[in-house]
């Protein structure tokens, strides 16, 4: 038998009488691969339980589930526990919903190189998901062995960071790769975001001490490479910590983050309600807090249209989605009515 509390698991309730609980390991389009007291089995869903009205939520990778184990076959799945963190990748129709490609995650390592593709800017944007996501943000600069003096890089980092945790790693030298030993304790899951190219897949063969995922040489152009990752997978750790590895996080978008902006801009969020006139717009207004502050040198400019194009871009994600959903209702409105004008041969074909 297998201690699924291993795997992070803890009974808020027990499960239902025949049923036993599981955690998905990998997706394979409509087959779920779990980690059950009884070993690793495949699943599938129950179709009367997620495909009907008021269905339950899909699984996906590191979520907690109830299972029946059927024999000689691919058991059934009947219920997604609740997620104590996920990563949203938007999909704007109804009926198709907000597809989570990853759950249950302890800490999310936001990978950038300190080769060419450095870019603080993206490293931000991905602060504000992980810090939307419920889990805790670590910045893992990859590749310091290609550099003599990466000092730059990393305070450039801590400008956008705060006090979150920067570490410069290098899966050749070995650099930095004890520092990531507070993170990989048993029961605890994390996730890997970060371009393709980066150093995910190489990271976490060094973690695993084998070749659990494929590694493609980076491009020397731009010194980006092609995503390895097929589908979504849980890796379990010589450590007893989790990786979660999936080729969804490369399209993620700013679903409902307006909590993860305001909580990465903090310093700015403290300044706005703090102008002469509530209705300011921080641009030529006397008494703006913003415009005083930039003056003083407690906020910076860049940082200023950092907070305000991934704020606006936020707002938008939530904008864009009702407006295409009310596309969408009204297209499916015409369809209906023209189908029912020619079915009462008021239209011709």
């Amino acid at each position: 038998m297998i201690d699924l509390n291993q795997y992070g698991y803890t009974e808020a309730e027990p499960p239902s009488e025949g049923l036993l609980p599981a955690r998905v390991t990998a997706v394979h389009k409509e087959r779920y691969e779990l980690i059950t007291p009884l070993g690793s089995l495949f699943g599938r869903l129950k179709t009367s339980v997620y495909y009907g009205k008021g269905g339950e939520t899909f699984p996906t990778a590191g979520d907690f589930i109830w299972f029946r184990e059927i024999a000689g076959g691919d058991g059934q799945i009947l219920k997604t526990l609740p997620r104590k963190s996920q990563f949203i990748r938007r999909d704007p129709y109804p009926g198709g919903g907000n597809q989570v490609v990853a759950a249950n995650f302890d800490y999310v390592f936001i990978m950038t190189s300190l080769n060419r593709d450095f870019n603080v800017k993206r490293a931000e944007r991905y602060l504000v998901l992980a810090r939307q996501s419920g889990a805790v943000p670590v910045i893992i600069l990859t590749k310091a062995d290609l550099m003599d003096d990466f000092k730059p890089q990393v305070a450039s980092m801590r400008d956008v960071a705060g006090g979150i945790d920067i570490i410069p790693v290098s899966v050749v030298s070995g650099e930095g790769i004890d520092r990531l030993g507070d993170y990989l304790t048993p029961t605890k899951t994390l996730v890997l975001l970060g371009m393709s190219g980066v150093g995910k897949s190489s990271l976490l063969n060094a973690l695993m001490g084998r070749e659990a995922m494929a590694v493609n040489e980076i491009r020397e152009d731009d010194s980006r490479g092609r995503h390895t990752t097929t589908h979504r997978q849980l890796f379990m750790l010589p450590s007893g910590a989790m990786i979660i590895d999936t080729p969804g996080m490369r399209s993620l978008g700013m679903w409902d983050a307006e909590d993860g902006v305001d909580e990465t801009f903090a310093d700015v969020e403290a300044l706005l309600g703090s102008c002469r006139f509530s209705d300011c717009r921080h641009r030529t207004e006397p008494g703006c807090a913003i415009l005083s502050a930039i003056d003083s040198g407690e906020l910076t400019a860049d940082r200023w249209d950092s907070y305000s194009s991934l704020k606006r871009e936020a707002l938008y994600a939530v904008d864009r989605t009702a407006a295409l959903q009310e596309k969408w209702a009204r297209n499916k409105s015409i369809a209906k009515w023209s189908r029912e004008m020619k079915k009462n041969g008021e239209i011709r074909k």
